[in-house]
């Protein structure tokens, strides 16, 4: 069982390669004459506020990169996005794929210099999956039935149910037995320590000197996230020296900097969407929903915003993720405003009628594509106001209650493709766009407890397509994501999630 599983992910995450680590700038010369120069200070602009430094609190993306520098979990994954071992040096899977066990590195440190035990581990676990008598921190762990350490150093995690998404989650942070101050003084395991959050101003990490991963000992001394909402000052922050790293950088503002940055860019595996809420009117008949796809030219966005730096999609999968990717569903909905306009006159609403569209202010990416998206359905007489809110509001209002017709957002890229579609099923309570589609919960289902990679790519590829036909969303594209940073700085990495490989980080004298 373990080594179909282990052949089912190398060939899933092999799939995963990025386009890693190419200089769009500028190359350097006399690069071998450079000297590594150890210590010092990155400073990196980030655009959005810390949600929570909690990693069972969070939900925002760019909250997880800055801490996942702080914990570390049994596995990790690459810049190809394989799982590599982390608190746990190894792993088997039982035959009925029911039974993990985990064997953990001797002699790890937690920040407050207590040891990492298997107790740890399974605290962490029944937070996670709401085994301690409280409610589940992450739905993605409520398969697990049993956690157990079986001595200090082996922990043995039981299922409820086969599940061969599960052993991606096993990313997830592990923190210390019995500690609740994680959202004001974190400790973690990581190669990075907490030392000072201001809020809307500063997150700063420090280098840990007791990193049990010695080959992976931070060559750098302290990182400081600075909280930028406007890449403009980010911009001039850089050319006035107060910046090293822009991560996400536009091709406007790489025109700005010129040659004084290098880069390092390729897809995200993340997927941009127009969500619509299924239980809004009229927004719940899918004639309207398909009419809506069909006034949308993608291609103009991505042409527009992305400055033609993005990948075309049709429903919610990237081509990254290359065997589960069903092809031709980004053609689906080729723009068709007449098309458009008889699906609304069926549904009852040939005169339009108007809605809102609510955008993450802190993402200007999205900001624009819903200026473009609110031209293109004046077309066919859809009147749509922006209404812009900061993210952690739209994280309370959108994310958790729902509260919203329309928004722009980006779904992050993850390790599994049930981490991709799960977000669909009907009962998954993050399924803020309320979408229900029993033969789809089917399909999903059926891929959890498949075991055969073919058979799982098929079934997955056949959820996709109920995706794009029910019009769940409008799919828009995967844009590059491009990291800018400062000529004498280098070693970040590209991952098919996003991450700061910050322990990579020097600078060159």
């Amino acid at each position: 069982m373990r080594n179909i599983v282990n052949i089912i992910l190398l060939t899933v995450f092999a799939s995963l390669v990025m386009v890693g680590c190419s200089n769009d700038s500028k190359s350097k010369t006399g690069s071998k004459e450079e000297v590594a120069k150890k210590g010092g200070t990155v400073r990196i602009a980030m655009s959005t506020e810390v949600d929570n430094l909690d990693p069972y609190l969070s939900a925002a993306t760019d909250t997880s990169s800055m801490m996942d520098n702080v914990f570390d979990g049994l596995l990790d994954t690459d810049e190809s996005g394989q799982l590599i071992p982390a608190l746990a040096k190894e792993y088997k899977i039982s035959d009925d794929g029911l039974t993990y066990t985990f064997q953990l590195n001797e002699g790890v440190l937690f920040h407050d210099g207590s040891e990492l035990t298997a107790e740890d581990v399974v605290y962490s676990y029944s937070k996670l999956a709401g085994l301690n008598g409280n409610e589940p921190h992450s739905s993605k762990f409520e398969i697990v039935e049993t956690v157990e350490a079986t001595s200090d150093y082996e922990v043995v995690v039981t299922l409820k149910e086969r599940d061969s998404a599960f052993l991606a989650r096993n990313i997830a942070a592990i923190v210390p037995q019995d500690y609740e101050e994680q959202s004001t003084e974190p400790i973690g395991t990581g190669p990075f320590k907490f030392k000072e959050y201001k809020v809307g101003q500063e997150l700063i990490l420090v280098k840990n000197e007791d990193y049990y991963q010695k080959d992976k000992m931070p060559k750098i001394d302290e990182v400081q996230f600075k909280i930028m909402p406007d890449q403009e000052s980010s911009i001039l922050a850089m050319q006035a020296g107060d910046i090293d790293v822009i991560p996400g950088v536009t091709a406007q503002g790489l025109n700005q900097l010129g040659d004084s940055v290098e880069t390092v860019s390729g897809p995200q595996n993340m997927v941009q969407l127009m969500a619509m809420n299924h239980e809004v009117k009229p927004l719940n008949d899918v004639r309207v929903r398909q009419a809506i796809n069909y006034a949308i030219d993608k291609d103009v966005i991505i042409e527009t915003v992305a400055e033609g730096k993005g990948t075309k999609l049709g429903s919610n999968m990237s081509p990254a993720m290359a065997l589960y990717y069903e092809e031709g569903l980004e053609d689906y909905y080729n723009p068709d405003v007449e098309k458009a306009k008889a699906l609304l006159k069926e549904a009852g609403y040939e005169d339009g009628f108007t809605m809102e569209l609510t955008v993450p202010s802190d993402y200007q990416f999205h900001v624009d594509t819903a200026q473009v998206i609110v031209e293109q359905l004046n077309q066919i007489n859809i009147q749509t106001e922006i209404k812009q809110i900061e993210f952690s509001t739209w994280l309370e209002d959108v994310y958790n209650n729902r509260k919203y017709e329309t928004t722009i957002v980006g779904f992050t890229g993850k390790l599994d493709p049930f981490e991709v579609l799960g977000r669909y099923v009907s009962d998954y309570h993050k399924n803020f766009m309320n979408f229900k589609n029993d033969q789809f919960d089917a399909l999903i289902k059926q891929a959890i407890a498949e075991t055969d990679e073919a058979e799982m790519a098929t079934l997955y590829k056949e959820a996709q397509t109920i995706l794009t036909e029910e019009a769940a969303a409008v799919f828009i594209m995967d844009p590059d994501r491009t990291i800018a940073m400062r000529e004498n700085l280098e070693g970040f990495k590209m991952y098919p999630i996003q991450k700061f490989n910050l322990e990579d980080l020097l600078f060159k004298e």
